[in-house]
């Protein structure tokens, strides 16, 4: 049953639509493996979705929301075998390639879906579920005007927070340092998450350096990395 505390939450488009055609090789990963590994979240059935039986076993589920044209999340994939790893995102481009490159690296344990994190979130994912949420490197919406369209805020992160399980960790991480206080602002403030590390996160080894990255880094921009952990809700009375 949904928690009382359950946010609700109007979904805020924080992405832009992006043109552009696929390549031959994200056209055929659609073909091919889309069946298998992808589910668009406006076909999902009502309720939960059953990660168990999509997988095809039990296992602790993480949730990756943007994972962009792939880089990233097949070498995290390919690198905890033992998680249920979904990964949401809007971009068909994105998906295909990400296809590719898991296939590539032979990932088992990555399903994929298309569409928008909020409405998965509220419809699709019980509370308490989830052993880790990963938002890396969101769009940041550098315009003050356009600020409001960051994903990153209040009610979405309540909406995150009541979908991990007690222990669980959202993780976040952005090379725009108003962002990054933005997210600190926002997380801190929120009663179900505590900062396991009382200010920023050191940058793990695990994450892989993505080009973007580089560019940031290049350019003179800082990568932050924040750690939130789930309390649970006796730990918030």
């Amino acid at each position: 049953m949904e928690s009382e505390r359950q946010p609700r939450l109007r979904s805020v488009v924080s992405y832009v639509q992006r043109g552009g055609r696929m390549t031959v090789g994200q056209e055929r990963a659609w073909r091919d493996r889309w069946p298998e590994l992808g589910r668009k979240v406006a076909e999902l059935p009502p309720g939960p979705v059953d990660f168990t039986e999509w997988f095809g076993r039990p296992a602790p589920v993480l949730l990756e929301i943007g994972s962009g044209m792939g880089e990233t999340t097949s070498q995290l994939a390919a690198a905890a075998p033992e998680l249920n790893y979904v990964a949401v995102e809007v971009y068909e481009a994105g998906l295909g390639q990400l296809m590719l490159r898991a296939d590539n690296l032979g990932v088992a344990n990555l399903r994929l879906l298309h569409g928008d994190a909020v409405v998965l979130l509220t419809r699709h994912i019980e509370p308490d579920s989830l052993s880790g949420v990963r938002i890396f490197f969101p769009d940041p919406w550098p315009k003050k005007k356009h600020h409001k369209r960051r994903l990153v805020q209040p009610a979405f992160v309540a909406l995150v927070a009541s979908r991990l399980a007690p222990g669980a960790t959202l993780h976040l991480a952005t090379d725009w340092e108003h962002y990054a206080e933005q997210m600190l602002a926002v997380c801190s403030a929120e009663p179900l998450l505590r900062n396991r590390h009382d200010g920023w996160a050191p940058r793990p080894d695990w994450r892989p350096v993505t080009k973007f990255e580089n560019r940031a880094n290049a350019e003179g921009r800082v990568s932050h990395d924040l750690v939130f952990e789930r309390v649970s809700p006796a730990q918030t009375s």
